[in-house]
């Protein structure tokens, strides 16, 4: 590790550029005598820290009392220890105001897991290329998480320029239409790595000390939209397999750069698993339209099935709500209510396995009740 005799003494203001402020310094109040930094790239158990000093390469460690628990994710605020070796470990990490989670993929059956994709955000850019087929389902999915990181969501359709008839064509504009309706109150830009269309608009979204990540499918053009609004060759892209448009994974890791004057983006591999992780809010956010017409319903707990006096159902009848829109949001609400149930259980199991540890140390004499 590169760093002065008195590493916790270097300014931290070195890291404004990375998003630094008032609020990250007054939590870094909580681990003295530590360096603060943030994760710039996670490569399995080696992680890549922005500090004072620079970029340096760090494991992890015990945390300290106040830390995040689990694992450090791009865009997290850490707290290094260096030890006598020199060597950089994570001690803590900084509470998030933000995060991406998901359900963690390598974890199925009744035990399910987060897994924080990116941390910290204050834009999600969902992006969907457009020289593929519109998966609305898919993208209401991906909206949900992103509302649900506390973050805001931006939708950006790229490829504009590969559609019959160009970025101002019929089929371009219908897509774009298409993808309004599912989106209330999210801005939808068109934006062309090609011509350029777009991001200037992208760009005005971003300013000093903010951070926006971008999720979406591999070959959406991730890699190559942050090399256009860097105005350089960073990420490494590639191209689409001409049999099914999918990409080739070119991204393998979630990297944060610095976009010189507009803050800072979080490149991502494609996402293929997007399974919500709570997500109540998150569905919230993203229907309010079917919430609109349930606040009407007759019954407060109406499940919009079979019960008397169904808002939603009416609206469904009438024409004022996509029955497709409405079938993606039961799909998701189950699944989020099914969540929560799991991990109810878990907690009363966890919580009479204690009561019994408690009890048996109790009988032993070794606490009071």
């Amino acid at each position: 590790m590169n760093t002065s005799d008195n590493p916790a003494g270097a300014d931290p203001s070195a890291l404004i550029a990375y998003g630094w402020n008032e609020r990250l310094a007054t939590l870094f109040t909580m681990f003295p005598n530590r360096i603060p930094g943030r994760v710039v790239r996670v490569d399995r158990i080696r992680f890549v820290i922005a500090t004072a000093h620079g970029q340096i390469d760090a494991h992890t460690g015990p945390h300290d009392e106040g830390s995040e628990t689990g694992t450090p994710a791009t865009g997290d605020w850490v707290a290094l220890a260096v030890g006598p070796d020199r060597r950089a470990s994570v001690a803590a990490i900084l509470p998030r105001h933000s995060a991406i989670k998901r359900l963690d993929p390598s974890v199925a059956g009744a035990r399910p897991e987060e897994q924080v994709l990116v941390a910290n955000l204050d834009l999600v850019f969902v992006v969907h290329a457009l020289d593929r087929p519109l998966h609305l389902q898919r993208l209401e999915r991906t909206l949900v998480m992103a509302w649900e990181s506390g973050a805001r969501p931006v939708l950006i359709l790229t490829k504009p320029d590969l559609v019959d008839g160009g970025p101002h064509g019929h089929a371009a504009t219908e897509a774009v239409q298409a993808v309004r309706q599912i989106a209330p109150g999210v801005d939808v830009f068109p934006v062309s790595n090609v011509t350029g269309i777009g991001l200037d608009e992208v760009l005005e979204l971003m300013s000093p000390g903010t951070t926006g990540a971008l999720i979406g499918e591999s070959g959406s053009g991730k890699s190559t939209l942050i090399n256009n609004l860097l105005d350089e060759q960073l990420q490494s892209t590639g191209p689409t397999r001409s049999s099914d448009g999918k990409g080739r994974h070119t991204t393998t890791s979630r990297d944060l750069v610095v976009i010189p004057g507009r803050g800072a983006l979080i490149d991502t591999p494609g996402l293929r698993a997007i399974g919500l992780w709570n997500g109540r809010d998150g569905l919230a956010q993203a229907f309010p339209d079917i919430g609109n017409f349930a606040a009407d319903c007759q019954f407060g707990d109406c499940s919009h099935e079979t019960e008397p006096g169904c808002a939603v159902r009416v609206a469904l009848d009438e024409g004022d709500l996509d029955p497709r829109r409405l079938n993606s949001y039961r799909t998701m609400e189950r699944e989020v209510t099914h969540q929560e149930h799991q991990l109810k259980t878990r907690k009363s199991r966890a919580d009479l396995r204690a009561e019994g540890k408690r009890y048996r140390r109790s009988r032993k004499g070794t606490i009071e009740w």
